[in-house]
């Protein structure tokens, strides 16, 4: 498999795609574009972490960049260390969701969030001209590395900061934490004790060994449900291996899944908070929709992409936003999704309520969505979705990342793989049969097509 390098970052498979020369050649050009300062270096628990990041430090400093390594850190951790150092910008090594053999570079600016798109596409053009033409480093100087001796507590109290910590600890919950060995462990059994919670944790050594495959969805945390259940647990946690997503699982070891933790969240925030805007991407569930019009606010939608969100929240000046992929983001923490975020303002929700997850979970829309890919050529792709927008012209459209119909009780989105020559198509209504349906529906459109 090829290299994937986006606007935001890149990832690929260590030692074949994704070398130690590639990701110099993609720090230093990200230093080129930055404003000057040092650099925040943080990386999930993949054995090659600790590799790609030494490549990475040396390439900064020998650029006269000084950096500060904060080792083993869960993704929106970084972006805390970023604003709180006072930092240029910082890089997170990371493949995110992908299996072990990948690794990966997320790139954070001085902000403390995931590089927007125009300053990314700025980094992506000096890196393919490093590439074609390797210039020396022009400073003279050289920078330093040093090391960050706490790397978690400033993260630990913003979100301790946004929940009635007193009155969760008085719950004395029982929590299932699977950190699957990445890099979820280091912050979530301290937060999870400072809330007074009972902690049995899976997975609780950072060393990349997946006990299970490390995207949290329903096939791959089949194990943990039984396990829930067995040790008594209140709820259970489920993490990706840089802990910026999370997904749910009640007492009775029933998966919620990773679209009920933005919607349970935003429940809960627009009832502490009150009434605000609250943004999600457009392939994220209709559930934080309606729950942010009962709630009197106002919802916004954005492309896929963290970035994308975030550059939404703050145009709107949004109260919460996130991914349906179980990527919380709250402001007063941090713009980046967040799943510390997630098990806190559910803890509190319980809490608040009294109420069980199940019972939260229970009380909001139902809903489910079916995902497909199908084969289409990128060169037929505004063919097709001209062809659905015809297809589907007594309904709205919105054309803002692929072609999205929205019925009154159902939506389907068909966006283009930005790696691959086929196109996601994602539909979502009260039943399976009727998202299938809407699935089925648009491949007979685009079979039209191809």
């Amino acid at each position: 498999m090829s290299l994937i390098i986006s606007v935001s970052g890149l990832r690929g498979v260590v030692g074949r795609t994704l070398t130690p020369e590639t990701a110099q050649n993609y720090a230093r050009a990200f230093s080129e574009q930055s404003p000057d300062g040092l650099f925040v270096i943080t990386r999930d628990s993949r054995s090659s972490g600790l590799m790609l990041a030494e490549a990475v430090h040396t390439a900064l400093n020998h650029a006269g960049r000084s950096t500060i390594d904060a080792g083993i850190a869960a993704t929106p951790t970084l972006g805390i260390l970023i604003r709180r150092l006072n930092a240029a910008g910082g890089i997170q090594i990371s493949a995110s969701h992908n299996p072990s053999e990948y690794n990966g570079m997320k790139l954070f600016t001085h902000e403390g969030r995931v590089i927007p798109k125009i300053p990314g596409e700025k980094v992506l053009q000096c890196y393919h001209r490093r590439k074609t033409a390797p210039s020396a480093d022009s400073t003279g100087s050289r920078g330093t590395k040093t090391l960050c001796d706490d790397p978690v507590s400033a993260h630990l109290e913003a979100v301790l900061a946004t929940v009635n910590a007193e009155a969760v600890r008085e719950r004395k919950f029982h929590v299932l934490l699977d950190s699957n060995r990445g890099a979820g462990g280091v912050l979530g059994r301290p937060l999870l004790e400072k809330l007074g919670c009972k902690v049995t944790v899976l997975g609780e050594t950072p060393d990349g060994q997946f006990e299970h495959p490390p995207e949290p969805v329903e096939t791959n945390l089949q194990p943990v449900f039984a396990k829930v259940r067995e040790c008594q647990a209140d709820i259970g946690f489920c993490q990706d291996p840089d802990a910026d997503r999370l997904a749910v699982i009640d007492a009775a070891g029933r998966f919620l899944g990773e679209e009920y933790t933005v919607a349970m969240c935003t429940d809960h925030l627009l009832r502490t908070r009150g009434r605000g805007a609250v943004v999600t991407n457009c392939s994220s569930s209709r559930m934080t929709e309606e729950i942010t019009q009962k709630h009197g606010g106002t919802f916004f939608r954005s492309p896929v992409g963290e970035a994308n969100v975030v550059d939404q929240m703050i145009a709107r000046n949004a109260v919460f936003g996130g991914e349906g992929n179980g990527g919380p983001i709250d402001p007063q923490v941090g713009f980046v999704r967040d799943s510390f975020v997630g098990m806190a303002q559910i803890l509190d929700a319980m809490t608040a309520r009294n109420l069980s997850a199940a019972a939260l979970a229970d009380e909001l829309p139902r809903y489910v969505i079916v995902k497909r890919k199908f084969d289409l050529p990128h060169e037929k792709a505004a063919e097709a979705f001209a062809a659905l927008q015809r297809f589907y012209r007594n309904f709205p459209i919105d054309t803002m990342d692929g072609c999205r119909i929205d019925k009154p009780d159902a939506w389907l989105l068909v966006r283009m793989s930005n790696t691959e020559p086929t196109a996601r198509i994602i539909a979502e209504a009260p039943t399976d049969a009727g998202a299938n349906r809407f699935c089925d529906e648009a491949e007979d459109v685009l079979n039209g097509v191809v």
